[in-house]
């Protein structure tokens, strides 16, 4: 099962213009579910003349309870939106806290499709 939190899901359903892998084949527990994979995903949706590309970045966690791609940041944040957003993360120990809030969502989601 994929769950899709974006605003619009269609603005994701397609392959991403570039992904970033941040954690892969990790298996580790966070809260009773096992997280495979992280990525970042870009997602290219306009380019203005002044502005430049405006980019929509999604993370993605693969975990053994299904997917879940959800809105990381969005915005006209330069040609390198990626790689900044990915050694942000990495950086400043944003993983966990991006890994935390994507169980939750996904916890919370499979909660309301058994109820």
């Amino acid at each position: 099962m994929k769950i899709v939190r974006v605003t619009d899901p269609k603005r994701v359903d397609r392959k991403p213009d570039k992904t970033i892998s941040l954690i892969s084949s990790a298996d580790f527990n966070e809260q009773g579910i096992i997280v495979k994979n992280l990525k970042l995903c870009l997602y290219i949706q306009k380019i203005d003349e002044k502005l430049g590309p405006y980019s929509l970045i999604t993370c993605l966690i693969e975990t053994d309870k299904g997917e879940i791609e959800m809105t990381y940041d969005e915005g006209y944040r330069g040609p390198h939106a990626l790689e900044e957003a990915a050694s942000f993360l990495t950086s400043h120990l944003g993983l966990s806290s991006l890994i935390l809030r994507s169980v939750l969502q996904l916890k919370s989601e499979l909660k309301e499709d058994n109820t």
